[in-house]
């Protein structure tokens, strides 16, 4: 967490922070153009962000996109602060809320460090038993490229031709399409009439899982993107995913605790 504290010490930082709070997914020459610096400057502020995992860095072709990640101030709400104001930290610690939402951005990237490998954590996310668990979804595949993806949430079945699997490197990348909204699943789901023609008439996203190993705990960045602009999916999986991450993180280090002391 220090370099967490030595990141957000730096005004310049702060600065460069909001601004991906107000328009995530940009590049260093936008970045520059808020910050009266020079262009080698702005880099150098960059990589102490990302050194603590403040900012996020996905390719676009050649093009190198900065994402906001407020996961690392999400810990430390979660070490101290939540001891003594529960209730207000949990406000704050709401992600939409307090750092992540935007519904004219097009990506959402999330990274959390989970204390676990990157095998476990490969089936974590592959093994339906495993993802009933903390998601309350089973995903059903072989995970090999163009394999098709089932979901089954609530006693309901979406297979769709076009829920597949984009990428499979076992146990360091994965990447499919996200399900289809069917009436039968939005019933199950609690969503009314009007939400669902909005999420059923946007283009189908697609989630990427990187997986990176990193000492004695594993690196989870995940991508969910290809969205339009004013995106409903998006608003929703940007408050999604954060929660579910957490849960996944807690089931697998609690696993991982117990498989120590032999549990």
């Amino acid at each position: 967490m220090d370099d967490v504290f030595k990141a957000l010490a730096d005004p310049s930082r702060r600065q460069l922070l909001d601004r991906l709070r107000e328009r995530d997914g940009q590049n260093l020459s936008e970045l520059c153009d808020c910050l009266a610096m020079a262009r080698q400057s702005v880099s150098k502020h960059l990589a102490v962000l990302e050194a603590a995992s403040l900012v996020v860095i996905t390719w676009r072709g050649r093009e190198k996109v900065h994402h906001l990640n407020a996961a690392p101030i999400r810990a430390i709400a979660h070490r101290w602060i939540s001891k003594y104001a529960q209730e207000r930290v949990n406000a704050l610690a709401d992600l939409k809320t307090a750092l992540e939402s935007n519904v004219s951005n097009t990506q959402f990237v999330y990274t959390t460090y989970v204390r676990t490998t990157p095998e476990r954590l490969w089936q974590a996310l592959t093994d339906p038993a495993f993802t009933r668990r903390y998601w309350g979804v089973q995903l059903l595949s072989e995970w090999r490229k163009g394999s098709p993806v089932t979901w089954e949430e609530n006693g309901v079945v979406i297979a769709d031709p076009e829920q597949v699997v984009l990428e499979s490197d076992p146990p360091r990348r994965l990447a499919y399409t996200w399900h289809t909204f069917t009436p039968q699943w939005a019933t199950g789901a609690g969503i009314d009439d009007e939400t669902l023609a909005r999420l059923a008439g946007e283009p189908r996203s697609k989630v990427t899982f990187d997986v990176e190993p990193d000492g004695d705990q594993v690196r989870l960045t995940v991508a969910h993107s290809d969205f339009l602009p004013g995106s409903t999916v998006l608003e929703m999986v940007s408050t999604g995913w954060p929660r579910l991450l957490s849960d996944l993180k807690s089931l697998l280090e609690a696993d991982e605790a117990r498989s120590r002391h032999g549990g």
